[in-house]
Parts: structure tokens; sequence; C-alpha cells
């Protein structure tokens, strides 16, 4: 009897000192009331954005690389259309299958085999003895950033406070900064490799970068088991209280226990993981609003960011040299910029506004470069560049970071990242249709194609100014009989 009592005296203090959970909107509930700083969920929320950083290298890279490569495989335009659109194939059923691996299977399951995804991808596509095996890696790296961006939305909205200054939408929001500073990044290592190659070898560049995008992804396989975690709204929507326990208590430290009674937990079962749940109430209008927005600015970004050289070459007249400055300078100064600024936005401002305003200034830069035509003066040049900057600042702050706000705080834990990655396979046959398109608006209009991409960013603000659901005007994971 003695000993009975020993024993069940730590679980009654246990019990007395901690709080009881019994769904995900106590989890959340825990999470958002939290007081105590926690260096462990930040980590994870870093790793997260590692990924994101691997996709935006990986979407990057052969921006510059693809004239090398045509050269060296001698590759006809069909074979060179092929080699630049297999990512984006990958990207998209990437979407598509990480969004529901993610909510079905976990967080956790699912990045850590992504990051072997990367790793296996950018060492086959930077050994590539042919162009068939560079076209299935790259194929196997857009599955990879495919699978990748759901399940780091998840992350970063997951194991954030909805207020205060690092909030939900601010951490989600930093998807962006983060994206540029690889595009960044991608730009110094090629401009480093231009001056370190030797002359007769500079076609070694893009091999060397592409081979670059396995070192992050192998970092972060080397740190997974010390700081990577499942998500605890995730384990709990599960119906793993305990999981959930535990993981609250070691990336936060707080105190809690499963407080609902076992006979209810054993009929328990976790919510069907469907896009179906997409377009049923009260979820519909969030997804329209969300695919116009993601396929819209996709279009513009391909117009501008993927042809951004070949436009500052007909601007500038410039050489590789110039070129490959002008671009890392735009990127630094007004895309980063605009992107740190969107997360100070996120964390003050509605999503809705914020999103609104960027458009409006990417309609205005668009609207004015098209006027504006191919430049021949100094000052018209000078504007010209200064509304390439403008508009990249304006993605930066607003589209850019709210085209993740949107997905990732619209939709409970079980459908999250299924939201996500079903608008981001709608961005990326936003990014397949410019592509397509684009060169021939560009060689049959010049450039007043930019009155066709104008509208790409005004037909959002249309969608935003009927549709006024606010994502962040509270927590989804908190609502009732979640």
């Amino acid at each position: 009897m003695s000993s009975l009592n020993i024993e069940s005296e730590p679980s009654v203090v246990s019990l007395a000192t901690s709080t009881p959970i019994r769904s995900v909107s106590d989890v959340a509930q825990l999470i958002n009331t939290s007081s105590q700083k926690s260096h462990y969920a930040r980590w994870i929320v870093f790793l997260a954005l590692g990924g994101v950083f691997l996709d935006a290298y990986d979407l990057t890279t052969l921006s510059y690389g693809i004239d090398d490569v045509v050269r060296e495989f001698h590759l006809t335009p069909t074979l060179t259309g092929v080699v630049a659109s297999a990512i984006m194939v990958g990207t998209i059923i990437g979407n598509l299958l990480g969004g529901w691996l993610t909510d079905k299977y976990g967080r956790y399951s699912v990045f850590m085999a992504d990051m072997l995804f990367f790793v296996i991808s950018a060492i086959a596509a930077g050994l590539a003895p042919n162009v068939w095996v560079l076209i299935g890696a790259r194929f196997l790296m857009g599955i990879g950033v495919g699978v990748d961006l759901p399940v780091a939305m998840a992350y970063l909205a997951e194991f954030s406070k909805f207020t205060g200054k690092a909030n939900k939408a601010s951490r989600v929001a930093s998807w962006c900064p983060m994206w540029y500073a690889a595009s960044t990044v991608c730009f110094l290592l090629i401009f480093g490799l231009y001056f370190l190659l030797p002359p007769q070898h500079i076609d070694w560049l893009w091999r060397a970068s592409l081979l670059f995008g396995a070192v992050p992804a192998l970092l972060i396989i080397a740190v997974r088991s010390r700081f990577m975690n499942e998500s605890p709204l995730w384990a709990a929507n599960q119906g793993d209280l305990n999981g959930a326990v535990r993981i609250l208590k070691k990336s936060y430290g707080i105190e809690a226990h499963n407080a609902l009674p076992e006979e209810v937990q054993s009929v328990q079962k976790p919510p069907k993981v469907s896009y179906r749940e997409l377009f049923k109430a009260p979820y519909r209008q969030r997804t329209l609003v969300s695919s116009v927005m993601n396929v819209c600015v996709s279009f513009e970004y391909t117009a501008i960011a993927f042809f951004l050289p070949s436009i500052l070459a007909q601007f500038l007249g410039a050489g590789v040299f110039e070129t490959i400055s002008a671009s890392l300078g735009l990127n630094a100064l007004f895309a980063l910029t605009g992107g740190l600024l969107g997360m100070r936005l996120a964390w003050k401002f509605a999503s809705r506004h914020v999103a609104i305003a960027g458009f409006a200034l990417q309609f205005i830069a668009l609207t004015i470069l098209a006027i504006t035509g191919h430049p021949t003066s100094t000052i018209a040049i000078v504007v010209a560049i200064l509304m390439l900057g403008l508009w990249l600042f304006a993605e930066g702050f607003g589209p850019g970071a709210q085209i993740m706000v949107y997905p990732s705080l619209s939709y409970p834990t079980h459908i999250r990242a299924t939201g996500v990655g079903f608008s981001r396979a709608l961005s990326g046959i936003g990014s397949a249709l410019a592509l397509f398109i684009l060169p021939i608006l560009q060689a049959k209009f010049g450039t007043n194609m930019f009155w066709f991409v104008a509208l790409s960013a005004a037909l959002p603000i249309i969608f935003l100014l009927i549709i006024r659901f606010e994502p962040t005007a509270h927590d989804i994971d908190f609502e009732p009989g979640v």
C-alpha cells in the first residue's frame, strides 16, 4: 500500500503543476500564451528556413549556366526547354505530393526525407555526364523543392506564437527574404567562381554552383537529431496527446499532461487529409484568393526574375560581368530589403492590406516599364532600372511574403501543408506558363510585353477587394471545434 502511495505522489505533483490538454486548440493556446523564450523552437524555425534557402538556390542556379549547358551538350532548342522546365515540372508534382504527405505522415519525417532529395539531385546534376542525367536530376531536384515548401511553412506556422514580434505571420513571411538571400548567395557564388575558375574552364561554373546545393542539405541532416522535432499541433491533431506533451516540454519547456479519457482516445481518428477539404466551406474562398495570388505572382516573378539578366543586357548593352553585378545589386538592394520589411509589416499590419499595396506598386512599376519601352537615353535607362528595383522591393514586402502567409494561416493543422502545397503547385503552373508565353511575347512585342505582365499585378487586387478574408485576424488552430 505504501509503495503504491510513493509511486503515485510524483504523478499527483506533476498533474498539479502542469496544464491539461485535450485538443489541438489547447496546444495552440499553450504556445500562444507561453512566456518562456524557446531556443529549441527557434532552431527548428531556422532549419525550416534552411530548406527554403535550398529551394530558392536550386531554382536560381541555372539562370546563368543554361548557355554553358547548351554549348557543352550541343542542345537543340527543344532539349534546352526540357532542361529549363524539368525542375518546374518536378516542383508542381512535389508540391501536391509534399503537402499531402506532410499532413498525413508528419512534418519531421517528410522534412528529413526531403533533405536527401536535395543531396542526391544536386550531386547528380553537378556531375551529369549527359543531358538526360541532368534532366532527371533537375526533375528530382524540383520534387525536393516542391515537397519542402509545404513542410517548411507548416514548421514556421506551428512553432510560432500567433501574436507578438516573432509571430506566425512574421515568421512565415520570413520565407521571402530567405528566398532572396539564397538568390543573392547564388549570384555571389557565380560572381566568385567567375574570377576563380581558369578562363579555359569557365564552363565549369554551372556544375560547381549546382554541386554547392548539396552542402546546406548535408548540414541540416547532420544536426537533425539534436534540433528537429515533430510539430506538437500535428501530434495533437493525430490524437497523440502524449507526444504533444513531450514536444511541448522539449521545445518550449511547457509542462502539460494528457487530460483526455483513455476511452475517448481509443475511438478518436485523425482528421481526413484531402484536397477536397480546401474547396468546402469555410475554406473555399480562401483557396480561391490564395490560388489567384500564387498564379499571378509566379507569372510576374518569372517575367522579371528569370529574365532579369537578359532584360539588363538589353537595357545596358552589358556583358556577363556587368549583368551579374547588376543582378546581384538589384537583388541585395531592393528584393532582400523589401523582404526584410515584409517581415515587420506582417507583424504589424493586416496581410490583405500589405498584399494590395505591394500589387499596386508592382502595377505602377510594370506600367512605367511598358511606357519607357527600350530605353536609349541615360535618364530612361536609370528610370527603367529603378522600376525594376521598385518591382523587386514591392514583391519582397507585399505579394512575395503574403502568398505564403495566406495558405499557411488560412487552414488548420490537418490541411495546412495540403493548402500550401496546392497553392504552390498553381504557382508552378504560373511559372511554367510564363516560361512558355513570355519568350513569344518578348519576340513579338519586345518591352511592350510588360503591359501583359502588368495585368497579372492588377488581377489579384480585384480578388482581394472582393474576398475580404484576413488570415492574421485570429489563430485558425484556436477555432471552436478544432
